[in-house]
């Protein structure tokens, strides 16, 4: 009987506890500043002319509670928290009947974030599950109840949450899928539009137009059992003549949702931005993002790909300044907000070959040095053997020029190359170059077994097309509160840290590529981007057993390119020439109103009339083209 008496005692001392403790969370958050609704996390993004191109989570205006449809704050209720009215954040009845459920199936199955935690989850807070978290979230929740009266809160909720395909925010949701204000949705549309937030990638209409009905009658059901539409208005749903009109007025972008990431990405690495200003008050974030060339990419890829499973990415940057002025991560941001540019690492193949002769011609090689293309085995330590071979096990079974190697994208060439100068020397050559990751030295790597994303990649490439000088890529110019104050400025700070006359004549080797006096025992690799072309360009094309990739620049403007899948799954050989026409086609249009420019060659350099797949003199033949030396290194003739 003392023993039931203590445990009585006990928890009658724990419930006057924890009744003292909240009373004290909640005057302690009544005395403390209150957070602020319609700031907080508020990210207004510029482009290259300090144009906005994304304002807050998307929206472009923040809609009025009583300008909302009562089917969207009804519905909302009703399925995310029915008891929103009658508790003071958190719903603590539907907390234990949670713990309880979860308990009893042995797995999560129930949550009981009420619509306040939400709120503060999404616009305050990241989304990390850690205690530390969680104790912020509860007394930021206890905050917003003590400050703001229910409507406040419900009003900043609908104007934040997440609509799907990067809609944020009700009004903007309502244009986006139905052309329409948010007061002026019908029960249908409303019911539509609320049940997104649950799983805005699954339940978006856009994305999954049956899924969407399907979620839509469970919010109707919902609204029913909590008395928010009759039973005439449930039976007389009718979803057959909903009309979806699925584009963002601001710009119409899917793809710039790749490059808002990149974004986000790069302000969290910069320290000088404190996570803290973004709670506080907001930021203005100023890009290098050039819409034009953004929608001229997005346009070329959405003409060339009617394969779902096939995905793109790529990335332009200006090479004088290293500021990326486009992205795409993918194909289809509402379908997958992986981003393919910045985030996937794939065997690069022979792009990596222009690293290769570039080190080649720094020690001592020229571009009309000869090695013979042939099916070859090479014997290592232990009698291990390695067995390149060409494109379709094409050779020329003679003695071909650098220059010959690089058109023809030689696999043989490169190899013999690449053991001639010991294989440290292109690990090197790439570090050098601005790509700072740990890299093996193994033959194969000449023919690009290397993984790479095509950010790093693009450091690396960036610095041939900026005549041997690294630049940072970066995508942000400055950021400002939203006062205008200066927290952060990308100083540009260009390094020499290649030889600018074998960089010349590196840039002169990748014209080879589309030059027609290479066509022999086959053609130049991008042959077919000559007639598309109207200025001299730099190129190299690449393909592994699941990817293709091409790169290109001239002194104003670098572009990569790569297509595959996520499956490592064979993608057709059309594609090879597609991303090569999309390439062609953006950097064109790119340029079309700048001057031709190419690289201004050095006194050291000299260029010679030879034969492009033999290096000889011979002023009768077919094959002539100009090659390149640096001065004393010619041949004699």
């Amino acid at each position: 009987m003392k023993y039931v008496n203590f445990l009585i005692k006990m928890m009658i001392f724990l419930f006057i506890c924890t009744i003292v403790s909240i009373s004290g969370l909640y005057a302690f958050a009544y005395f403390s500043d209150e957070i602020s609704l319609n700031s907080e996390n508020k990210i207004v993004m510029y482009d290259s002319d300090e144009n906005i191109v994304y304002h807050g989570h998307g929206g472009k205006e923040w809609v009025k509670l009583s300008e909302i449809s009562d089917y969207v704050k009804n519905g909302i209720i009703s399925v995310e928290d029915k008891h929103f009215y009658n508790h003071q954040g958190f719903d603590y009845l539907r907390i234990v009947k949670s713990m309880y459920n979860n308990l009893k199936s042995k797995k999560i199955t129930a949550g009981a974030s009420t619509i306040s935690m939400q709120y503060v989850k999404n616009m305050y807070l990241d989304f990390d599950k850690t205690w530390e978290r969680k104790i912020e979230e509860a007394f930021l929740t206890i905050n917003l109840e003590t400050h703001y009266s229910k409507e406040e809160i419900l009003e900043g909720y609908l104007n934040t949450i997440n609509f799907g395909r990067g809609n944020f925010g009700i009004e903007n949701a309502s244009q986006y899928y139905f052309d329409k204000k948010s007061h002026n949705l019908t029960l249908e549309e409303a019911l539509i539009l609320v049940g997104i937030p649950r799983s805005p990638e699954n339940y978006n209409p856009v994305g999954n137009f049956e899924r969407s009905i399907e979620r839509a009658k469970i919010v109707a059901r919902s609204m029913l059992d909590n008395n928010y539409i009759t039973e005439d208005e449930y039976n007389n749903l009718n979803f057959d003549n909903i009309i979806l009109h699925g584009k963002k007025e601001i710009n119409n972008l899917q793809t710039f949702m790749y490059y808002h990431d990149a974004v986000i990405d790069e302000l969290k690495t910069i320290n000088s931005v404190p996570k803290s200003l973004i709670k506080s008050g907001g930021i203005k974030i100023y890009t290098n993002l050039n819409v034009d060339i953004q929608r001229k990419l997005e346009e070329e890829i959405n003409k060339e790909v009617q394969n779902d499973e096939v995905e793109m990415a790529s990335i332009i940057v200006d090479p004088k300044t290293g500021g990326v002025t486009a992205l795409t991560g993918g194909v289809n941001y509402a379908k997958s907000q992986f981003n393919r540019a910045t985030q996937a690492e794939r065997q690069v193949g022979s792009v990596i070959k222009p690293f290769l002769y570039y080190a080649a011609l720094e020690n001592n090689m020229t571009s009309s040095s000869t090695f013979k293309s042939a099916a070859t085995s090479f014997v290592f330590a232990d009698n291990q053997t390695y067995s390149p071979t060409n494109y379709a096990s094409i050779y020329a079974n003679k003695d071909i020029t650098m220059a010959a190697a690089m058109a023809y994208s030689d696999n043989i060439f490169a190899v013999k190359t690449h053991l001639f100068l010991g294989e440290e020397v292109l690990v090197d050559t790439l570090n050098l170059a601005g790509i700072d990751k740990k890299i093996m030295p193994i033959p194969s790597l000449a023919l690009g077994t290397l993984e790479l994303s095509l950010l790093d990649f693009a450091h690396g490439y960036s610095t041939l097309a900026n005549y041997g000088n690294y630049n940072d890529i970066y995508f942000i110019k400055r950021v400002e509160d939203l006062e205008g104050n200066i927290i952060y400025e990308h100083k540009e700070n260009p390094e020499p840290v290649l030889n600018q006359d074998y960089v010349y004549i590196l840039n002169e080797l990748m014209t080879t590529t589309y030059d027609s006096a290479f066509i022999d025992h086959v053609s130049p690799t991008v042959i077919s981007l000559r007639p598309k072309i109207t200025r001299k360009y730099a190129l190299k094309s690449g393909t592994t057993d699941y990817d293709y990739w091409f790169a290109g620049y001239n002194p104003d403007i670098l572009m990569l390119i790569w297509c595959g899948n996520d499956i490592n799954k064979n993608v057709d050989k059309i594609y090879s020439r597609k991303i090569k026409d999309i390439w062609a086609e953006t950097i064109e249009y790119a340029l079309k109103d700048k001057e031709t420019t190419w690289y201004e060659p050095s006194d050291n350099i000299v260029a010679l009339p030879l034969d492009g797949i033999t290096g000889e003199y011979n002023p009768k033949s077919k094959h002539n083209t100009l090659f390149y030396f640096k001065k004393g290194s010619e041949p004699n003739f």
